[in-house]
């Protein structure tokens, strides 16, 4: 069976959302806490949605690059975490770990909404987005240098 290539047209434009709404997320995490949390501003919305956008730009780039690999579909957003691991595409320990935990807030963004406080999401905001810079400097890796993990790219 011939292997698909990567599809760049698929994947950079993801990459640039997830720029976009990770610069976006920064800039909201110099406001102080307390305008953060008003409501009247919306800061806690936007963080939620933007925040829920790079996830899913995540998880479809690496939905994408593990389609066009022998063994790697993945249907469920912890496994596509996974199997980047074992597909060498990010380091395991960073799949198993926070590549893993952003599976999870990614579904409990979309399926619990309701339950997130504006606190716990500040505090995410505030610790963990450099979790997207390791996932995106793999991904960048992938399409430079996709001969090493016995892909193409067109």
């Amino acid at each position: 069976m011939k292997q698909l290539p990567l599809k760049s047209q698929s994947i950079i434009p993801r990459i640039d959302g997830i720029e976009k709404d990770i610069k976006k997320l920064r800039e909201l995490t110099s406001l102080p806490q307390e305008v953060f949390y008003d409501i009247t501003q919306n800061h806690y919305d936007v963080a939620k949605l933007r925040l829920r956008e790079a996830l899913e730009g995540v998880f479809n780039i690496g939905a994408h690059i593990l389609s066009r690999m022998e063994g790697g579909r993945a249907t469920e957003y912890r496994e596509i975490a996974r199997k980047l691991g074992e597909h060498n595409i990010v380091d395991k320990e960073f799949a198993l770990g926070a590549l893993s935990r952003m599976a999870g807030y990614r579904n409990r963004l979309t399926h619990f909404y309701a339950e997130i406080t504006p606190s716990e999401l500040y505090d995410i905001l505030n610790t963990n987005l450099g979790d997207f810079e390791t996932f995106l400097t793999a991904t960048k890796n992938v399409l430079e240098h996709p001969e090493k993990f016995d892909l193409t790219v067109e």
